[in-house]
């Protein structure tokens, strides 16, 4: 006999919860791992995985290249190409443990390494960059999971919940955590594919799914980065880089790019703001992200949550003196969180930004600086 229409309980979309210390004070992975196992009705057990930043403070000048290899021959290969470009202070194993739920893994390796054999007039995020994309590009059977200072992401098949006790998260403390729980759209569940997304500094985690993909893709590689991770999310990544840190745009004018105002909106602005949007869609225009979306993006300074901006998928956000949260549900704050302060559903297509206090701000906004804001 089938249920009646309201026993069965679909959830559509995936899993995302981020928190952060404003203050810079590291925390152990509770927390995060409590909130996204609230929300395992939205998670498929064919992806989860974890962002961690401040992780670690013996190596936090270095780059940390956190590795995926199909078999250790494809370790030995990249290997040999890291060598040609970094020197590697330290190479390891990362550290994991079993898990039932979780039957096999690529072999697990990460790097601290520091830039050795650049160009001269590149700078090292660029030579970074262009190392990650030829990697995941040219070395079969080798994929960067991560490749920021200070910063590791843990990701894989299976639960969140059950992704973190694989990866040991307990062991870790961080002053921001990311998680989500699903698995990448439009593409089987695979280690590489699952989310959260890296290039340097930059995470990603998203909520919904990016019809723009393939203009996006092809506006990105004409500047040198190319999508080998067969998931839409990835251009996310990028994305934030470009405008950020290579065009230096202030993430307000980023959020009028990738969740762009309609024409008729910004034909009702004033003068001035009329012309600064129209440029900027008319030099972005494939950078525009179209269809149903909620992302939480981090920096070694921010904690950013962004909605396309007709709010098609959820977000909330709270804080609690100096601890901040962004999560697909109110549940998954409170399950971790009784006194919130300042509950609040942001608008669509503008961002909610948890702000370092002490942050040389690296990575400029147009909010003001007195932590978290929106």
């Amino acid at each position: 006999m089938l249920k009646p229409p309201y026993a069965e309980k679909d959830i559509s979309g995936c899993a995302v919860v981020g928190i952060m210390n404003i203050s810079g004070n590291n925390f152990g992975s509770e927390k995060i791992v409590n909130a996204i196992k609230c929300m395992r009705d939205r998670s498929n057990g064919l992806g989860g995985g974890f962002a961690a930043y401040g992780i670690y403070p013996e190596h936090k000048d270095l780059y940390a290249f956190h590795m995926m290899y199909l078999d250790t021959n494809r370790r030995y290969d990249a290997e040999d190409f890291l060598k040609k470009k970094f020197n590697i202070a330290a190479s390891e194993r990362i550290p994991t443990a079993k898990v039932n739920s979780i039957s096999e893994s690529p072999v697990l390796w990460r790097y601290f390494l520091s830039v050795e054999n650049k160009p001269p007039l590149m700078s090292e995020e660029d030579f970074v960059v262009q190392t990650v994309i030829y990697i995941n590009a040219n070395i079969d059977g080798a994929f960067v999971a991560s490749s920021g200072k200070n910063m590791g992401v843990f990701k894989g098949v299976g639960y969140p919940e059950d992704i973190a006790r694989f990866y040991k998260l307990q062991d870790y403390e961080a002053y921001i955590w990311l998680s989500h729980g699903r698995f990448p759209t439009n593409t089987v569940g695979w280690w590489g594919g699952a989310h959260p997304f890296n290039i340097l500094d930059w995470s990603v985690v998203h909520n919904g799914e990016l019809s723009s993909y393939g203009t996006n893709a092809r506006y990105l590689e004409m500047y040198g980065y190319k999508c080998e991770l067969m998931t839409d999310t990835e251009v996310v990544a990028y994305t934030m880089d470009l405008l950020m840190r290579r065009h230096k745009l202030p993430l307000n004018l980023v959020a009028k790019v990738i969740a762009a105002p309609l024409w008729k909106e910004i034909d009702n602005l004033e003068p001035k703001e009329r012309r600064i949007l129209t440029r900027l869609r008319q030099t972005y225009s494939s950078l525009l992200l179209n269809g149903p979306f909620s992302f939480i993006i981090a920096n070694q300074d921010q904690m950013i949550g962004i909605t396309d901006r007709i709010r098609l998928r959820p977000l909330i956000y709270a804080s609690n003196k100096d601890m901040f949260y962004i999560s697909t549900e109110e549940a998954a704050i409170r399950t971790i969180e009784s006194d919130l302060k300042n509950i609040k559903i942001p608008r669509g297509g503008e961002p909610v930004v948890a702000q370092l206090l002490t942050s040389d701000i690296r990575h400029q906004t147009s909010s003001s600086r007195e932590g978290a804001t929106n």
